[in-house]
């Protein structure tokens, strides 16, 4: 990478978005056929919101070099946040197949296919999410959601076991592993996981109406 790339990284990780542009801008001049210079300056305009502009970027280090994985992985995380969600799965999907192996392109091709209400084909991309980066708590509450949907409950239990032991104060873990345990029929450990999410956020409605109906059964 150049050394114009790199303090144009540096100056973009301080959000310094106009010192990096300059940067960037000069790294292009300097190296016009390297693909990685245009990922770069793809990723300052998504940063700041240049949607359209970033993916003319990213189009153009393709251009360059059609196995830049980055450039695939950013005009994904492009689309994404343009609610363009199938555009980002087939993003997503091609980072991968030209070898990136990393857990945000799982975790992210993922959750396009839970945005798309497509649980099924999301679950192994949040397994291989959560394999490459055990710490990824989002990734962990996730992929049980999706186990919750497919009727696999002891495994979904296991996900939320793992979100509530990373973070303490995620309710809605607690809230899920209410579901699963009233689901399991057991109903004072339900209970107990509805009380947990209500001592965390006291107006999370969805805990509150579930204990309310199991105190009437």
């Amino acid at each position: 990478m150049s050394d114009k790339s790199t303090l144009g990284i540096e100056a973009m990780q301080k959000g310094d978005f106009e010192k990096a542009a300059g940067y960037f801008s000069e790294a292009i001049e300097e190296n016009p056929k390297d693909a990685v210079c245009y990922v770069n300056f793809g990723n300052l305009l998504a940063a700041v919101g240049e949607f359209e502009k970033a993916i003319t970027f990213f189009e153009k280090s393709l251009e360059l070099d059609a196995n830049t994985t980055t450039a695939y992985y950013g005009a994904g995380n492009v689309y994404y946040n343009s609610e363009q969600f199938q555009s980002a799965q087939k993003m997503f999907l091609k980072a991968i197949q030209k070898g990136m192996d990393h857990s945000d392109v799982f975790f992210m091709l993922g959750m396009s296919y839970v945005q798309m209400e497509q649980p099924l084909p999301a679950l192994p991309y949040l397994q291989r999410a959560v394999e490459l980066n055990e710490e990824d708590t989002e990734a962990h509450f996730q992929y049980g959601l999706c186990l919750a949907q497919q009727e696999s409950l002891n495994e979904a239990i296991r996900q939320f076991q793992i979100v509530v032991e990373q973070d303490p104060n995620h309710a809605d873990a607690y809230y899920n592993l209410g579901v699963g345990y009233a689901f399991k029929e057991d109903a004072k450990k339900a209970m107990d996981m509805l009380d947990q999410a209500l001592s965390i956020q006291p107006d999370h409605d969805m805990a509150a109406n579930l204990k309310q109906l199991m105190q009437t059964l």
